[in-house]
């Protein structure tokens, strides 16, 4: 919405409504976007995206056939991507999100590992989780891509068939136990010979991205990438 104000409308709604940046929380000039030129230029950028055997497409190795992982930021505790995330996750932000989502798009459209993506599917939260926070911040990261990326993101096509306890305090068998049944594919024609991305905010053990890729193998001649915001 920001975007679309006229620059007076923009410095008297300023004069009442001051925009912070979502990282490190002082006032943003009228031609700045969620996050100061500052924090932009501090992103702390993987470029895993480029590298086939990056962290995190090793994270997978052995148990998923893949065609490409990888990861726009580095998280680290109590950092900057930590407050973002925070932020789209948990204080509704999601003007954060979707400019989150619009940099990790333009990452991805120069790699050529990724550039025969068609289909973008966020990891889905359950119906409960999702009405009670209001949104899929993974859904959110998409809408921010497709203001760059001209890709395809059906609604409802992945979803998560049974709620899951927080991953949070869990060993990584627990977390693939967890979720290794959650997520069922809705309409598997319509992903048939497709290459399918899957996005996610955080990658740590790679358990619940699993769980998705396991539902979505089953596909015939389905290609499958998986992009998250961050990995820890």
């Amino acid at each position: 919405m920001w975007k679309t104000l006229s620059p007076w409308l923009k410095d008297f709604m300023g004069l009442f409504l001051p925009r912070r940046c979502s990282a490190c929380d002082m006032g943003l000039m009228p031609f700045e976007e969620s996050l100061c030129l500052a924090c932009l230029e501090d992103l702390p950028l993987t470029r895993f995206h480029h590298d086939p055997a990056n962290p995190v497409e090793r994270l997978f190795w052995g148990k998923l056939q893949l065609t490409s992982a990888s990861a726009f930021l580095f998280f680290r505790r109590k950092g900057m991507v930590q407050q973002i995330l925070h932020r789209l996750k948990y204080k509704n932000d999601r003007a954060v999100g979707l400019e989150l989502g619009r940099l990790m798009a333009l990452e991805l459209m120069a790699s050529d590992r990724f550039n025969t993506v068609e289909v973008a599917l966020p990891v889905p939260l359950h119906k409960g989780k999702e009405r009670q926070r209001g949104f899929n911040q993974s859904r959110v990261l998409i809408e921010g891509m497709q203001r760059e990326w001209a890709i395809e993101s059906p609604i409802g096509l992945l979803v998560r068939a049974k709620a899951t306890n927080s991953q949070t305090r869990k060993g990584r068998w627990e977390r693939w136990t967890n979720v290794k049944e959650a997520f069922t594919i809705t309409d598997p024609e319509a992903l048939r010979n497709k290459h399918v991305l899957l996005i996610d905010d955080v990658v740590t053990t790679g358990a619940t991205l699993e769980g998705c890729v396991h539902a979505l193998a089953r596909i015939p001649g389905i290609r499958i990438s998986i992009f998250t915001a961050a990995c820890a």
